[in-house]
């Protein structure tokens, strides 16, 4: 799988990771459904997975799942701190940590800027104490960008996780320009828009020209568009099916659009 730069450590991270919005929110009695999933990511080449107290049962679900796994250790973890109040904050992240079977946490992010200003000095003495090994940000609504990036300008972050997608273009407008700049990752979810691209393209056929980039469904489409900026880091698609993960995946592998080609792969979207 192709990998991207970590700015401030220079460490490399596959470009597909695994969001569990939803997907991992599950009963004990559905759980193993989902092992297939995370065998598939570390079998394509991926590691980063991506959870948040938010999601529900996820985090316990992961933690669950990742301890019967020989590849465990071989996953990059990232979760959230969701709350108000820095005692209330601290709490929360040493259940995430208890939940995920987690003795450190490669990325804590603080999820949808929530009382951000409270977490961020106690995630900068988690990382300087090796509790946590990056520090990252996060929204969904393109209303936030210019305060994520506000953010990433003044103070020293590792990560920004945003919405970014082909019908969904507004962190090209300044938010990818000032990560790249800053040296900060980029973390992109809603890279299908909530599944309002699927339905666009329902019953739609592939273009002949994306053979040679080794396109071979609508979710490597949407997902090789997105890679096609360099300053994007990881994309992380949420699924439960091992299918579906395995088309999220590949999209990581094979040739990846230049910049040309993918304002001609927005086109064709909008064509149709």
């Amino acid at each position: 799988m192709l990998t991207r730069i970590i700015p401030s450590t220079g460490e490399s991270l596959p470009a597909i990771g695994l969001g569990t919005w939803q997907s991992f929110d599950v009963d004990e009695n559905n759980q193993s459904t989902l092992i297939p999933v995370l065998e598939e990511l570390h079998r394509s080449g991926g590691k980063l997975i991506d959870s948040s107290p938010m999601y529900g049962k996820s985090e316990m679900v992961i933690g669950n799942l990742t301890s019967k796994l020989k590849s465990r250790n071989n996953f990059f973890y990232a979760t959230k701190v969701w709350t108000t109040g820095k005692q209330a904050g601290i709490d929360q992240m040493k259940s995430s940590m208890k939940k995920m079977q987690r003795d450190t946490i490669d990325l804590m992010q603080i999820h949808n800027l929530l009382d951000w200003k409270t977490h961020l000095p106690v995630l900068k003495e988690w990382k300087e104490a090796g509790i946590i090994k990056y520090i990252g940000i996060t929204h969904y609504q393109d209303a936030m960008h210019d305060e994520l990036a506000k953010i990433i300008s003044t103070e020293r972050i590792d990560f920004v996780q945003f919405n970014y997608s082909i019908d969904s273009l507004h962190a090209e407008k300044k938010l990818l320009k000032v990560a790249k700049e800053k040296g900060v990752a980029t973390l992109i979810n809603r890279p299908f828009g909530e599944g309002r691209l699927f339905e666009k393209v329902k019953a739609k056929k592939l273009p002949e020209w994306c053979t040679e980039f080794g396109i071979k469904n609508w979710s490597s489409f949407f997902l090789k568009f997105i890679l096609a900026d360099s300053s994007v880091t990881c994309v992380i698609p949420a699924t439960s099916d091992v299918h579906h993960a395995a088309e999220n995946f590949h999209a990581g592998s094979d040739s990846i659009p230049d910049f040309e080609m993918s304002r001609n792969m927005f086109n064709y979207l909008n064509s149709i």
